[in-house]
């Protein structure tokens, strides 16, 4: 079943990798707004031939404000600020400044929260996205594959994309980032779809010490997906690799 955020803060939810997490929904209400046509998104496809439409950067830090302060006032507040929502967050032309917004709210409600972006990196190329995500506590960039073929399958990116590209933006965040990747196995339109074989796990490892992130986030499937034959990795598997990663001297974090 297709999940859709019906606010501009939604939550808390617990997150599986982040824990206490607040939700800042930058996209529209009604629909996917993303650069990617994940075939697992929770948040269904992405619908083509629609004019962006963005979230007002004043009405989300002010209904923030209103939510932090409530959850403070509770006993209750959040560990994380989270940038996510329906789509993909960077897109938002006034990220940068809704991104110093939050941070400062922040530090004047409850500054032991951290603020994290998910985000598919494709943004990367705009200095102040950039800018913006060296700002932020937990920038955590995708990266499902060291294959071009892979990523036009699993994420089916509405632009052009190039991991070799996005790969020289991660590294230039100078090992201050993390790096998530969803692992995944199944068929899409009668192709087999599979990015943890050797070959593929071997070629993201040798990407991923490039990139020398902080850390790496390791998950799978957890809720329905708009492609309907795709399947759950077995924790184990991801263990290993995530053992893989360790061995690289980097951090890593499962969620099966």
């Amino acid at each position: 079943m297709t999940v859709l955020y019906d606010n501009f803060i939604f939550g808390p939810v617990r997150s599986r990798r982040l824990g206490l997490s607040l939700g800042i929904n930058l996209l529209p209400v009604d629909c996917k707004l993303c650069s990617f046509n994940c075939i697992y998104c929770e948040c269904g496809w992405t619908l083509g031939g629609q004019k962006p439409r963005f979230n007002d950067k004043k009405a989300v830090l002010a209904m923030l404000e209103g939510v932090l302060g409530d959850m403070v006032e509770a006993g209750t507040p959040p560990d994380v600020l989270t940038f996510a929502g329906n789509g993909e967050p960077t897109m938002h032309p006034d990220f940068e400044e809704i991104v110093d917004g939050v941070i400062a709210l922040r530090d004047r409600l409850c500054p032991a929260a951290k603020v994290s972006v998910l985000s598919n990196a494709t943004m990367l190329h705009r200095e102040s996205v950039r800018r913006a995500l060296r700002r932020v506590d937990n920038p955590i960039l995708k990266l499902d594959s060291a294959f071009d073929k892979t990523v036009e399958l699993i994420d089916k990116p509405l632009g052009h994309y190039s991991v070799a590209k996005v790969v020289e933006w991660m590294k230039s965040f100078g090992g201050e980032c993390i790096v998530q990747t969803m692992f995944l196995r199944g068929e899409f339109e009668g192709q087999r779809v599979d990015n943890t074989t050797p070959e593929e796990v071997e070629a993201w490892l040798r990407l991923v010490a490039e990139i020398a992130p902080r850390s790496v986030m390791v998950y799978t499937i957890d809720r329905d997906t708009p492609a309907p034959n795709l399947e759950k990795v077995p924790v184990e598997e991801l263990r290993a690799i995530g053992e893989r990663v360790k061995a690289l001297g980097i951090e890593c974090s499962v969620a099966g």
